[in-house]
């Protein structure tokens, strides 16, 4: 852990502001120009594996080349380190109205739509890897170190799964190449957390919330929520189908319809 007032490759830490499975993040700001805030997000030293500072290189890389409102922001970048906008609003989770959460959800749709017009999956879409702004008014899409081309399926072989498992789609835990409608799955299982309380399947052991992504229909949210109408409960079952091509092929799309259902 650094400390306030300690120096990192020309910044000067503030504070620590969040801690992950594998890295720290600050808040710093440059040596040479104090107005210059920034976040400083550093591996761990027990995680600086290679395999982890390559997840955080091409974190570094995918962010860099995307130009969207609510893509997060990223600057500069060294081994085991990234500097990136600071945004201090915590994550969608914190936005405390159904309105407020729905707003920001169709920002990161229309920021998944972007990403998939240039035939990437962002691949770990959930609720702590969107973060807003102090006041709500932004939604922004962060850590892209899962992020991967969306090609043909053919002669991919099946690797060992990293994902957040309560958001994984079915085809990414069985190993095949994952298409738009992944990360549509994704976001579904984020709505239904931030909406209805729950996100789709909760089991207490892994291979059980994988057998339930992979072969248990998803719940009816409106009997878990009685506030939540039936309409809720059918767009939702076709955005978590187990088959991506039976899900929303449009992030937009899936966030327009539910917005629309809870507006009646």
């Amino acid at each position: 852990m650094l400390a306030a007032g300690e120096r990192f490759d020309g910044y000067v830490v503030d504070e620590a502001i969040g801690h992950g499975g594998y890295g720290t993040v600050y808040r710093v700001h440059a040596a040479d120009d104090p107005d210059r805030v920034v976040a400083l997000k550093i591996l761990d030293e027990a995680n600086r594996t290679l395999d982890q500072i390559a997840r955080l290189r091409q974190e570094f890389q995918w962010a860099y080349r995307l130009d969207h409102p609510h893509i997060v922001a990223v600057y500069e970048r060294g081994a085991g380190w990234l500097t990136m906008e600071l945004l201090t609003g915590g994550s969608i989770a914190a936005i405390p109205t159904i309105p407020g959460r729905l707003a920001a959800l169709a920002q990161i749709a229309d920021a998944l739509d972007y990403i998939h017009n240039r035939a990437i999956a962002h691949c770990d879409v959930k609720p702590t890897n969107i973060l807003v702004e102090p006041d709500f008014s932004r939604a922004v899409l962060i850590d892209f170190g899962l992020a991967t081309p969306i090609t043909d399926d053919i002669g991919r072989r099946p690797t060992q799964v990293e994902a957040s498992l309560p958001y994984s789609a079915p085809e990414l835990l069985t190993g095949h190449a994952p298409v738009e409608a992944t990360d549509v799955y994704a976001l579904a299982c984020t709505a239904a957390e931030l909406i209805a309380g729950t996100p789709p399947f909760q089991e207490d052991s892994p291979l059980r919330l994988i057998d339930a992504h992979l072969h248990r229909a998803p719940p009816r949210f409106s009997r878990i929520d009685n506030t939540l109408p039936r309409a809720f409960d059918s767009i939702m079952a076709k955005a978590l189908a187990k088959a991506p091509t039976d899900r929303y092929q449009s992030a937009r799309e899936f966030v327009a319809l539910i917005t629309r259902a809870l507006q009646r």
